[in-house]
């Protein structure tokens, strides 16, 4: 009888632990993108070129991770980073993910990153 009942409940508790893994999985991503993006847009109100822009945003980004890089219009600067998650690996299930950064130039920092 238990082990019937261990059979019917193991399963369960795999979906369970793959649901717990991919939900740190992907939150963990977020948060890589949270950063990338204020190390980029950092970056960029110092005045940084794109290129040097986008090599900071690749070293905190989730891998394949796509930048665009607003302004400095006025006032402002943004860089926006999405990354595209497969949380479980092998599991056809992806996560699209994004975060933005806004930030002010220095003064002086007339160029277009």
């Amino acid at each position: 009888m238990v082990t019937a009942e261990a059979a019917l409940a193991l399963p369960v508790l795999v979906l369970v632990l793959a649901g717990a893994v991919a939900a740190v999985a992907v939150l963990g991503a977020q948060v890589r993108c949270v950063d990338a993006a204020r190390e980029g847009v950092l970056a960029a109100a110092r005045g940084e070129d794109p290129a040097t822009v986008r090599s900071v945003v690749a070293d905190t980004a989730p891998a394949g991770a796509v930048v665009r890089i607003d302004g400095p219009d006025g006032n402002r600067v943004a860089v926006t980073v999405t990354a595209e998650v497969s949380p479980l690996g092998a599991v056809p299930w992806s996560v699209w993910l994004s975060a933005s950064a806004v930030a002010r130039p220095e003064p002086g920092q007339t160029g277009t990153p």
